[in-house]
């Protein structure tokens, strides 16, 4: 399938961020005007009262109760068709379903069909909303205000911005690629939103879809190129179980300290569980610990497989950051070595010292960063000059 034709530019009279603008008049809309789960209300009742085929428009809001001529009725018919989940208009006589809509409606389509039905409807024909879903795909929801400059340069009008932020996160979470993950809000890919479904015939097409919307594969977070580990900051922490008290720990520093304190460096953070099953130490987990740019080690829970994974860093002597909860108490060979301690004691605590943390963390990374060979802890400590190098790091 081409380009184009992925995009939607045949079925949106919109492009973003610099394509040709057809048919566009100044000051007009690029988005609907209500929400996709609002729209859904007379597709719907097309497949209730008309069992999903053309119908009457009369005859369809007799059936619901309400008034075709209202200024709400029509501004139904209007969102629906700028959806593009039906054909016709709040004057036209019949009203019908497109293809996409009758899938997105129909309780006889599999989850995963409705899902990308209602994907294709609700996001990907609707280009600022497209333009926002590619930019934030995979990764942590920033403020809104960054979200709305985002569309302000892509030459979205600057009266619409913030409704159109709104309206693409309202969707977003309708279709659940907007999810509380490792303690942040975050737009994951459609295909993973896909895979989610018990249903695994569409895997493929949710493959190719995906790839058709980013421009590449899809590449799992394990995948790091040899140039890329610049890029990388691993975050050895106690993960647990899900649930468990050291998983909702591990996300909220996470999600809310560690991603944001890192920002500034670009360095994008991996967490064990991202690349294989919890409690394992993996081939894969080692060549993290030996390679990225940068590791942060959570010492909260004296975890053991988080001093084990240290450890290792340490014997390599490469850049590290410890953080602890200021509750526990810092281990013998590691209290002479600087570790950021953070209050979570309770929300009334953590809350106001959030940016504190944040610089706290950010300054110490930007130090060892800046000099790497200068990384202090026990091994180097006790044993100057010792340096242990394998064949993962050549």
């Amino acid at each position: 399938m081409c380009p184009e034709a992925i995009a939607g530019s045949k079925q949106s009279p919109n492009r973003v961020g610099g394509g040709k603008k057809r048919g566009r008049k100044p000051g007009a809309r690029q988005f609907p005007a209500s929400s996709f789960e609002e729209a859904l209300a007379i597709p719907n009742a097309i497949q209730k009262h008309a069992a999903g085929q053309q119908v009457r428009r009369l005859t369809l809001f007799d059936n619901m109760g309400k008034s075709p001529d209202s200024g709400p009725s029509r501004q139904m018919v209007s969102n629906a068709s700028k959806y593009g989940l039906i054909k016709g208009n709040y004057k036209s006589e019949f009203l019908e379903l497109t293809q996409d809509g009758s899938v997105a409606t129909s309780t006889e389509a599999t989850p995963r069909e409705r899902l990308l039905a209602r994907f294709r409807l609700a996001i990907k024909l609707i280009d600022p909303f497209l333009y926002l879903y590619k930019a934030q795909s995979g990764k942590r929801l920033p403020a809104l205000p960054v979200l709305e400059d985002s569309l302000k340069e892509a030459n979205v009008s600057g009266h619409d911005v913030k409704e159109c932020v709104e309206t693409f996160i309202v969707n977003a979470k309708y279709l659940g690629i907007l999810k509380s993950l490792a303690g942040a809000e975050r737009i994951i890919p459609i295909e993973q939103a896909m895979e989610e479904l018990a249903e695994p015939r569409l895997a493929t097409s949710v493959k190719q879809e995906d790839q058709s919307l980013t421009g590449s594969p899809v590449v799992s977070q394990q995948a790091v190129g040899k140039e890329e580990w610049d890029k990388v900051c691993f975050y050895i922490a106690p993960i647990g179980e899900s649930e468990s008290e050291q998983r909702k720990h591990s996300d909220l520093f996470l999600g809310s300290i560690i991603e944001p304190a890192l920002e500034e460096f670009g360095l994008k953070v991996v967490r064990a569980d991202q690349i294989g099953k919890p409690g394992m130490i993996t081939k894969q987990v080692i060549e993290y610990i030996l390679k990225a740019r940068l590791v942060i080690a959570d010492l909260s829970f004296h975890n053991p497989n988080v001093f084990y994974e240290l450890s290792l860093r340490h014997a390599c002597c490469l850049p590290t950051v410890h953080v602890i909860r200021s509750c526990e108490k810092i281990p013998f060979d590691l209290e002479q070595f600087r570790t950021i301690q953070i209050d979570v004691s309770s929300i009334y605590a953590l809350v106001p010292n959030l940016q504190t943390h944040k610089a706290e963390i950010a300054s110490q990374v930007r130090a060892v960063l800046k000099d790497p060979d200068s990384a202090d802890n026990p091994i180097r400590s006790y044993c100057p000059g010792l340096k242990v190098q394998g064949p993962l790091q050549q």
